[in-house]
């Protein structure tokens, strides 16, 4: 069975160590703060006092710690440790930080998988867990068995930067959603209207989300943009009428405006008529100029 190693001992990292115990390997740990390792131990993990000693005393080494800078400079301890050893990265960052950290893993002469946990800290250890993971396939194949016993694990493509570009636009997507719905909320309120008034009818606006998001994916993806049920004219109405009311309402409309922005281009290049997926070609066109 494969041996295994956690750095990183946050929750998450405690939750990766206690899966694999759960699970019956044996589990190396490291740590910058010795103490948060002492309820693993309890249960049968090895402490280790380095970095080094920990990538050493394992085939497959996982990494949860706040970022890559974090992860790069574990890592650069280890050192020549790594060589002919598996280290899978499991730190939320960009995809160039992965594609970075790839070519340091390899540089020491091991072999490495970038990974994306999409899922919170109790669902490790179960089905409910959702793991992407990016890099050779061959070496994701050889580790099946260990991230089985972590969750539901997905291999998104050889590119060492594609499971954190999943995790960074579904990040994307939730925090502006949450944004949005707090920032309705407080426009909702200073016209009288309390959170939970608001809610059976923000219910029926989530509800009808998905086949909006479905049916935009599918017209970016196509690059298709006639035949428009919601053109971007409409949107750019609509959104004059949402910061004209924000500012009444003493809340701020930065995002608004930002995206306002990205109408009005569309706008101006001639594209008033098109469907409103139209819009996202702005936002790339933009931050060009």
């Amino acid at each position: 069975m494969t041996t295994t190693t956690v750095l990183g001992l946050g929750p998450m990292g405690q939750a990766l160590a206690g899966a694999l115990l759960d699970a019956g390997y044996s589990v190396t740990v490291w740590n910058r703060t010795e103490a948060k390792a002492q309820l693993l131990r309890d249960r049968g993990a090895r402490w280790s006092p380095t970095p080094a000693a920990a990538v050493a005393a394992s085939d497959l080494t996982l990494v949860n710690v706040v970022d890559h800078d974090a992860v790069d400079a574990i890592l650069g301890a280890a050192g020549d440790a790594v060589a002919d050893r598996t280290v899978i990265g499991l730190s939320s960052d960009t995809p160039d930080r992965a594609r970075r950290t790839a070519k340091l893993v390899g540089n020491h002469g091991g072999r490495y998988l970038d990974g994306a946990i999409m899922t919170p800290t109790d669902t490790v250890g179960s089905r409910d867990a959702s793991i992407l993971l990016a890099g050779p396939q061959t070496v994701y194949d050889a580790h099946r068995p260990v991230l089985d016993a972590l969750g539901r694990s997905s291999w998104v493509g050889d590119e060492y930067g594609r499971a954190a570009a999943f995790d960074m636009a579904l990040l994307d997507l939730f925090w502006t959603s949450v944004g949005g719905f707090q920032h309705a909320l407080m426009v909702a309120r200073a016209n009288g209207i309390e959170p939970q008034e608001l809610m059976p009818h923000a219910h029926g606006i989530v509800a009808i989300l998905s086949p909006i998001f479905t049916e935009l994916a599918e017209r970016i993806e196509g690059d298709r943009h006639g035949e428009a049920s919601a053109p971007v004219s409409s949107v750019a109405a609509s959104v004059r009428h949402l910061i004209t009311a924000s500012r009444d309402a003493g809340v701020d409309a930065g995002l608004l405006e930002t995206f306002r922005g990205y109408v009005d281009a569309a706008v101006a290049a001639g594209h008033g008529g098109a469907e409103i997926s139209r819009i996202a070609q702005e936002m790339t066109t933009l931050t060009r100029r």
